[in-house]
């Protein structure tokens, strides 16, 4: 991936928000505007999405497929894979598809099909505890993870939307948070470590637990635009009647990324304590089977379950760990250093 360096010249980005730590508040929106998923982008997915879906339904007549993830959630960058959601029987799906088998015989169908397709390639089945079967549009590097009525990755997908249009800070926070993970090796739940959601949850979290938020919880003061059991249908239209947030804190870019760094190495108690974006705090570890004897705890924002399950050896959580208390936060393009700022000891 090429990452080029451009002039501060962002003109939607607030000056106020860069006042402070300006050389990395400047690089950071330079690598925001580089990286980010353009409309070209979208639309590319959008339209194998639909030709997907046509062929899928000449099997299953009522399917419908859903882009989530980071494609929808406005969180993704230009070479962000695409995540799809099939639901089968609409909104009665979630409740006909709960065992893996069920996913594993669906998915399995789908693969004989896609076989048979002219412009998808390198099928492969993944049997996770969230099966999925991914593949590439052919010709091209855009891969695909498609799901089983997941239907949760729906709902979030929508939920982080919202936050990511709660303040202009939240993109490129969790854009450079992301490739600063990707860069030391720790963006990988199916090498133990973390997932982009969950690098995103641990961000918002942040952000909304400063001592002047800059998020609130959508979903505690916004229950009934991001109820669980409302109607899939209309779940893209429940936040659009939640007034414009405006939050009191003034912290730049650099400021703030400091911050997060800071407060994952020195405050946050991974031992005792639970992120929960959903309640806008952190909550102390019980012994449930969630949450007990586990080594990084992330609550998903509607199922309540932990994202960070993936990260369950001590190895692999101890890096995770001392990538945080840095003196020298660096990332690198393809030849040379795109970020590279000394921070003041904490």
């Amino acid at each position: 991936e090429r990452l080029s360096m451009f002039t501060c010249r962002s003109v939607w980005f607030s000056q106020r928000h860069m006042f402070m730590c300006p050389q990395l508040s400047c690089q950071m929106v330079e690598l925001f505007e580089a990286c980010q998923q353009q409309p070209s982008d979208l639309e590319r997915k959008e339209v194998c999405r639909a030709r997907l879906q046509q062929d899928i339904q000449q099997i299953f007549p009522s399917a419908r497929l859903y882009l989530t993830g980071s494609s929808m959630n406005e969180l993704g960058s230009r070479c962000s894979d695409a995540d799809i959601c099939l639901v089968i029987k609409g909104n009665c799906s979630f409740f006909l598809f709960q065992k893996k088998t069920d996913a594993l015989r669906v998915l399995g169908r789908l693969l004989k099909l896609f076989k048979t397709l002219s412009y998808v390639e390198r099928n492969q089945l993944i049997r996770a505890k969230v099966p999925i079967l991914r593949f590439r549009e052919k010709g091209s590097d855009l891969e695909f993870d498609l799901n089983v009525n997941n239907t949760v990755g729906i709902r979030n997908t929508f939920l982080l939307r919202s936050y990511a249009y709660a303040d202009l800070r939240v993109r490129p926070m969790i854009l450079v948070v992301k490739k600063w993970a990707r860069y030391n090796n720790i963006n990988d739940a199916s090498k133990g470590t973390l997932s982009s959601y969950t690098l995103a949850l641990m961000v918002l979290h942040y952000l909304q637990t400063l001592s002047e938020p800059v998020l609130p919880s959508l979903q505690r003061d916004y229950p009934e635009s991001f109820n669980p059991l409302m109607n899939l249908d209309m779940v893209p239209e429940g936040p659009k009647h939640i007034p414009p947030y405006i939050s009191r804190n003034q912290s730049s870019l650099g400021e703030l990324l400091l911050g997060f760094l800071k407060y994952y190495a020195t405050d946050f108690s991974w031992d005792k304590q639970v992120i929960s974006v959903r309640e806008a705090r952190a909550f102390p570890k019980n012994n449930s089977k969630e949450w007990n004897n586990k080594f990084i705890c992330v609550e998903e924002p509607f199922e309540r379950n932990n994202v960070a399950r993936a990260v369950h050896e001590k190895l692999k959580f101890d890096a995770i760990k001392a990538k945080f208390p840095l003196r020298h936060f660096i990332l690198k393009g393809e030849s040379q250093p795109l970020i590279s700022v000394k921070f003041p000891h904490y």
